[in-house]
């Protein structure tokens, strides 16, 4: 939805991206607040989570090495001090935006897959899933940036009803709450869903796939510039910088080939290698 072109360098071509300190400065959060609910509710303190920052920093440099090239050439461990310390605050945010000791939640860090009717398989990590004694469901994501704009919400909001679609499917529950916790900004934003805008995402789901089938089988993947492309790791091989995308590595089926098989979603797609999928982040 937000670049063809790059859907394809990401998950047809594969192109490897360069870790960036924001990405990573949210992994870390997400950990922190994930293993928080590990001690018993009295101690779940902001001393604590800040205390947990630096152990669970050496665990993601173990589990992915790769990211000391985020600091590299700091000898003096500057950025990287920096870099911490702004996690902590994000941490510290946290404690007044939601109080750890008055919750027990029934999941963290979830992963959930389901398939529709249609074959399409639908996957995802929710970040915690909290269930009231009235087995009311609330799913809640925390975002480590700032709460957009009013008129910009609805992509955040595609993503939570992307999850509670999944647990619908799943569960045959309709999460009572979805609820984004913007750690950046110190915002919530929080939004109650119905059957029928499960089943608009469902359709809207669908329709996107159909994008995707079609586009995989022609090879037509078009670049649409927005302002985030100057955060692009692909400005290489983009033709709106000038530059020149790698062959593409599927065969292809010219359009208006009468060939209509677009949205097929079955076993004949996946041995093709391609994919079967749409994943939440």
């Amino acid at each position: 939805m937000q670049c063809p072109l790059l859907y394809r360098f990401r998950v047809i071509d594969k192109l490897p991206e360069k870790p960036s300190e924001a990405a990573t400065r949210g992994t870390l959060v997400h950990a922190v607040l994930e293993r928080l609910f590990d001690a018993p509710a009295a101690d779940r303190t902001a001393p604590r989570a800040r205390a947990l920052i630096p152990g669970q920093w050496d665990r993601l440099l173990e589990s992915k090495p790769e990211l000391t090239e985020l600091f590299a050439g700091d000898t003096e461990g500057e950025r990287l001090s920096r870099w911490l310390d702004e996690a902590e605050r994000l941490v510290e945010r946290w404690f007044s935006l939601e109080d750890p000791t008055r919750l027990e939640p029934a999941e963290r860090e979830l992963f959930v897959e389901t398939e529709l009717e249609s074959g399409l398989r639908l996957r995802g990590v929710i970040d915690r899933i909290d269930v009231a004694p009235t087995g009311d469901v609330r799913i809640v994501d925390y975002k480590t940036g700032k709460a957009p704009r009013p008129e910009y919400a609805e992509g955040p909001l595609f993503q939570m009803k992307f999850y509670a679609l999944v647990i619908w499917r799943l569960k045959g529950i309709v999460p009572r709450r979805l609820q984004l916790v913007y750690l950046g900004s110190g915002d919530v934003l929080t939004y109650d869903p119905v059957v029928a805008d499960l089943e608009r995402v469902e359709r809207k789901l669908l329709a996107l796939w159909e994008a995707i089938a079609l586009a995989t089988e022609t090879g037509e993947w078009r670049p649409r510039p927005t302002k985030l492309c100057g955060w692009c790791d692909h400005q290489a091989v983009c033709p709106e910088f000038g530059g020149t995308p790698p062959v593409y590595p599927l065969s292809v089926r010219p359009a208006g080939s009468g060939e209509d098989d677009q949205g097929t979603m079955g076993p004949d797609r996946a041995e093709a290698g391609r994919p079967v999928a749409l994943e939440g982040l």
